[in-house]
């Protein structure tokens, strides 16, 4: 048996079983080192290596996290659930279909804001959902639909929009890494190869939102303003100030090409406008930190378990076992080749780190298949996003858990993961195994 195979079938049965998933991360890379022939030793160790790897991406979530806090003390995020509870308040119950909208397609453009327009990614979730919750729960809005929705809106742009993280993804990792293969990718139009794939994932969105979650799910109400660290208290000034803040965090990543540098100036800006009182920086900073705390260290032990299925060498093994399979087959090649990116990024949890693992096997396989430079770029960009939805180790689920279960009442593998493993992941292979053929 595959070592691969059995640690990630490992770490996402526990998952599934609510063990929480640093525990199951470690169990399952711990299982995959000894069945690899790592032995226990040269486990830890690699575990230990693959720590460091996530170390610069969890300071970036705890810096975010304390500019997100500061944010949220300008009491932007009340002003925006105010003024849609008042819109509650004012409509008929028969007419909150209208509110219910608004507040999809609020999420969705600050989903899609936060990878492209002003790239802070998750950041922007702890700070805008829950302040909301209780406008969801007076509208008995089923939050798989709002996990589906923030997930879509995390995972779409930067595997489609050649803007902001997807610039990094789709020209930095995918096409630097097709051509180290081997494929001429000059000229080659990156949106046109991940056009298809990006249709399932709207497709999935759409099914989420018109079939699935489209009943009342009914939630405690928890009163606004008990839920979150948002202030109520606003004005005019502190939302300029916000609105400064954010531009200039915007202008330093794209000047830096750093998200911790725009954070620390974001939050600077902040302070120095008055809005944070010197004396709460300290503080505001700290529980910026403690906030995002979770989903760092579940990003570190991921680093941590996919170094140790990099040790284990069965990432190749793996790859050439789906190869024996393939034979001359286009259509197999490409199935299978989806499918073993959707398993190993399930395992890794980030879909930046899998696309280097996993074109420097694909990109000469499906040459050898005969398949085109487009069809090949579609091909690595859909095997490398799949699993990005529905691994429970990925920031694409654990931003929106972070929002959503700040009230205790969405679970992050049932109602977040689950979801969108399902209506992403199975729409994506769909999707990705028709570009590949088809282009």
């Amino acid at each position: 048996m595959n070592a691969v195979v059995v640690a990630v079938a490992l770490m996402l049965v526990l998952s599934l079983l609510r063990v929480h998933v640093v525990v199951s991360l470690i169990i399952g890379a711990v299982a995959g080192g000894l069945l690899g022939g790592l032995g226990i030793e040269n486990t830890l160790a690699a575990f230990n290596k693959g720590l460091g790897g996530g170390a610069t991406v969890a300071l970036s979530y705890a810096l975010l996290g304390a500019f997100a806090v500061a944010i949220s003390k300008s009491g932007v995020a009340h002003a925006l659930a105010e003024k849609i509870l008042a819109m509650v308040g004012r409509q008929k119950s028969k007419n909150t279909d209208k509110v219910k909208w608004l507040l999809i397609m609020v999420l969705l453009i600050a989903a899609v804001s936060s990878q492209n327009i002003l790239p802070i990614h998750i950041a922007f979730i702890p700070l805008l959902v829950p302040p909301l919750l209780y406008v969801m729960g007076r509208l008995q809005l089923d939050r798989r639909l709002v996990a589906c929705v923030l997930a879509f809106g995390l995972i779409t742009p930067y595997m489609f929009l050649p803007v902001g993280f997807g610039g990094i993804f789709l020209k930095e990792v995918l096409l630097a890494n097709v051509a180290k293969g081997g494929v001429d990718v000059t000229g080659i139009k990156v949106m046109q190869a991940m056009v298809i794939p990006a249709t399932g994932m709207l497709f999935g969105l759409l099914v989420a939102i018109f079939f699935s979650y489209r009943k009342k799910r009914v939630y405690h109400t928890v009163a606004a303003g008990e839920v979150g660290s948002a202030s109520s208290n606003y004005s005019p000034r502190s939302l300029v100030a916000a609105g400064a803040a954010v531009v200039a965090a915007f202008v330093v990543q794209l000047w830096l090409d750093s998200m911790i540098m725009g954070a620390l100036v974001g939050f600077v800006v902040f302070s120095a406008s008055g809005v944070i009182r010197w004396k709460e920086s300290d503080d505001l900073f700290t529980d910026g930190m403690k906030m995002m705390a979770m989903i760092g260290f579940i990003m570190i032990a991921a680093s941590g378990f996919a170094e140790v299925m990099r040790e284990t060498g069965q990432i190749q093994t793996l790859v050439d076992s789906s190869v024996s399979v393939i034979g001359e087959s286009k259509a197999t090649g490409a199935i299978l080749m989806l499918l073993v990116g959707l398993l190993v990024t399930m395992g890794i949890g980030s879909s930046f780190s899998t696309v280097p693992i996993i074109a420097a096997i694909f990109v000469p396989l499906a040459l050898q298949l005969g398949f085109s430079p487009l069809a090949i770029v579609s091909i690595v960009g859909t095997a490398g996003a799949l699993g990005d939805a529905g691994s429970p180790a990925s920031d694409s689920t654990l931003g929106p858990t972070s929002g959503l279960n700040m009230d205790g009442q969405h679970s992050h593998i049932w109602d977040t993961v689950v979801p969108t493993f399902i209506h992403y992941n199975l729409p994506l292979l769909a999707f990705g195994w028709a570009a590949a053929m088809l282009l």
